[in-house]
C-alpha cells in the first residue's frame, strides 16, 4: 500500500517535463495544503481573490488566464462548511467561463459525508445532495481522500478518484517502536477500514468496540470485542469529530489492558469538545492525523502529530493530468 511513494518518486522527474496546461488554485479552506501540493509539482498556485461582500455573498475572481487548462481546485468541505461548499461551487463556475479544459474538484474532505443513508424517517441525504450541487457546478472530476462510506463515490455522476490517507499513517507508525499492536476499530462499521489498516500494519491482529449510539456526537461503549490486553492499541477511524467515540473507546481499551493506545484518523475535524477530550484526560499516547484540514496550532498538544498527504495528493494530481492510473499508487 505504500507503493505510491517510490512511484511518487519515479515521477518526480516527469513532473518538471510538462506542466505548461496544469493548472492549481486553492479555495479559502485550506491554503497551506494546496502550497505544499504546488510546491511538489514544482508550480505555483493561480491567484485568486475570495471575499464577501456586506451581505455576506461570496465573490471569487480567476487573476490568471486558464484558457484550455487542466484546472485543479483544492478545497476540502470543512467548517465552515456550507461557505466552503458554496466557495467551491463558485470557483468552479469561474473555471468554467474562464474556458478552462477540464476541471476536477480536489477535495482532501468532504463535508456531510455521514448523511450518506437513511436512518430514520423524512431525513435527507446530504451527501448525494452535495454530490448533485457539485456536478451542476459544471466539475468534471474529483479527486477525494477517505471518503467516510465507499459508496459516496456512486453519488457522483461524473468520474471519482478515491484515495487513502492510510498510507501516510502506516509509514509514521511502522517507524516506532510500538511492540506488539493491535489495530482496533470503534464501532462495526468501520471494521473493513480497521481490517485493511491492519493488513498494512504486517498483518496484525483486529479487535472491534461493540458501540451503540445514543444521539449525534454522543456514543455508548459496551464491550471490546478481541483481544487487547498488554498490547500497543491503535485506535483507526477516517475522523475525530467532537472525540466522543474515539474517548470512549480509549477508555474502554485501557479497562481491558492495553498498555498503549494511539489514535488514527485521516480527518481532523476537531470540534468543540474534542481537544478537551482527546489530551485533557491523557489516554492517548498519541493522537495522529493528516492536514486534510487545517488544524489549529494554539491547540497543538505534545500527543498531536500531524501528517502531510501534500505528495499523496500531488502524485495523484499528476497522474490524472497524465491519464495514468491513480488506483495503481496504492498496490
Amino acid at each position: 500500500m505504500t507503493s505510491f511513494l517510490t512511484a511518487a518518486n519515479t515521477s518526480q522527474e516527469s513532473v518538471s517535463h510538462d506542466t505548461r496546461r496544469l493548472r492549481l488554485i486553492s479555495g479559502t479552506s485550506n491554503p497551506a495544503l494546496s502550497k505544499e501540493i504546488a510546491a511538489y509539482l514544482g508550480i505555483n498556485d493561480v491567484p485568486l481573490v475570495s471575499k464577501r461582500f456586506a451581505d455576506g455573498e461570496l465573490y471569487v475572481q480567476i487573476e490568471q488566464s486558464i484558457r484550455g487548462c487542466d484546472v485543479f481546485l483544492i478545497q476540502p468541505t470543512c467548517a465552515p462548511v456550507n461557505d466552503s461548499l458554496m466557495e467551491l461551487m463558485i470557483m468552479v463556475d469561474a473555471c468554467k467561463r474562464a474556458s478552462a479544459r477540464q476541471i476536477t474538484a480536489v477535495i482532501p474532505y468532504y463535508g456531510y459525508a455521514r448523511a450518506d443513508r437513511k436512518t430514520a424517517g423524512r431525513e435527507s441525504i446530504t451527501a448525494k445532495l452535495s454530490a448533485n450541487l457539485l456536478v451542476q457546478s459544471g466539475v468534471d472530476r474529483v479527486l477525494a481522500m477517505d471518503l467516510h462510506s465507499a459508496q459516496i463515490q456512486g453519488y457522483f455522476d461524473i468520474p471519482c478518484d478515491h484515495i487513502y490517507g492510510s498510507p501516510v499513517l502506516v509509514d509514521y507508525l511502522s517507524t516506532k517502536n510500538l511492540g506488539e499492536i493491535v489495530v482496533v476499530s470503534p464501532d462495526v462499521g468501520g471494521v473493513a477500514r480497521a481490517r485493511a489498516f491492519a493488513k498494512q500494519m504486517k498483518d496484525a491482529p483486529l479487535a472491534i468496540i461493540d458501540k451503540r449510539r445514543a444521539a449525534h456526537n454522543v456514543a455508548q461503549s459496551l464491550t471490546v470485542i478481541g483481544d487487547v490486553a498488554g498490547k500497543t492499541a491503535i485506535l483507526i477511524d477516517d475522523m475525530i469529530d467532537t472525540g466522543g467515540t474515539i474517548c470512549a473507546g480509549a477508555e474502554l481499551l485501557r479497562k481491558e489492558g492495553a498498555k498503549r493506545v494511539i489514535a488514527c484518523a485521516s480527518h481532523a475535524v476537531f470540534s468543540p469538545p474534542a481537544y478537551q477530550r482527546l489530551f485533557e484526560k491523557n489516554l492517548f499516547e498519541k493522537v495522529v492525523v493528516t492536514n486534510s484540514i487545517p488544524v489549529d496550532q494554539t491547540q497543538n498538544f505534545s500527543q498531536l502529530e500531524v501528517l502531510s498527504v501534500a505528495n499523496m495528493l500531488g502524485e495523484a494530481i499528476w497522474r490524472i493530468h497524465e491519464e495514468s492510473s491513480v488506483s495503481s499508487m496504492f498496490r
